[in-house]
């Protein structure tokens, strides 16, 4: 991308979901993947594995995992971004030092570092021209996800993200204002007045509006609490989580 055009990138920046045929080719994903591995990491200890799916049965396997969004079919590349301590704790073994990272401050570590390498590969993708779907579906299925892609003990899907060139324009979907996520030297609660004037705009796009019709809601907020994000699901896929989580090897007590 022109450098002069790098500012029109970073606040018109799009989710794309369609993806064309065009293949994308295996030197440009290494040399992305090099570039985002020099992403901030714990300890400088990298403590993150990227699955690389082309194959077209291997991402279908994975479609219902993520509920069948079509982007995870339709495009060229499905990358799963895992917290990775097996590979360090394998090194450790090999080096006569004992590994003691089967705990909940490791995993966090090592989810962290993945974030990091995928929002940075996110970057540095859609910079050379391709479209990026984040799919905050991985840890809804973790398990099922880490059967297809053979994942060790210690090793965790964290984030996907579907890769392709662009075959839409995508949707400016908005941000709330800056006031809303800073704040300077402490905290600084909402009140209600405060939340009225930061979540306007977001409320009233033509498309929030539309969302709250379909789904037959007073507010944007009950979409999101009864129909997107409900307790209920909330509470079965954190459950299912943890379990994977004990049986990851990541939280022995």
């Amino acid at each position: 991308m022109e450098e002069n055009n790098l500012g029109e990138y970073w606040t018109g920046r799009r989710t794309i979901r369609m993806y064309s045929d065009k293949e994308i080719p295996e030197e440009l994903l290494e040399d992305l993947l090099l570039k985002a591995s020099h992403a901030p990491t714990t300890g400088n200890m990298q403590l993150y594995s990227a699955i690389i799916t082309r194959d077209k049965e291997v991402k279908r396997q994975l479609s219902p995992a993520h509920f069948n969004q079509p982007q995870v079919k339709g495009a060229q590349v499905v990358i799963t971004f895992c917290a990775d301590f097996n590979r360090f704790s394998r090194w450790c073994e090999e080096r006569d030092a004992d590994p003691c990272y089967d705990n909940l401050q490791s995993l966090v570590a090592a989810m962290i570092d993945t974030v990091a390498f995928a929002q940075q590969f996110n970057t540095l993708a859609e910079l050379a021209g391709l479209g990026v779907c984040w799919l905050g579906t991985t840890t809804y299925n973790a398990r099922e996800i880490a059967e297809i892609l053979d994942l060790p003990a210690l090793v965790v899907p964290v984030i996907t993200l579907s890769v392709g060139y662009p075959a839409e324009d995508g949707m400016d979907v908005g941000r709330l204002p800056l006031e809303a996520i800073v704040h300077k030297e402490k905290y600084r609660d909402y009140s209600a007045g405060l939340i009225d004037v930061l979540y306007k705009e977001k409320e009233n796009r033509e498309d929030s509006k539309l969302f709250v019709e379909e789904n037959r809601k007073q507010t944007l907020a009950q979409v999101f609490t009864d129909i997107r994000y409900p307790r209920a699901n909330n509470e079965l896929f954190s459950a299912k989580f943890l379990e994977f989580l004990d049986e990851s090897g990541f939280l022995k007590k």
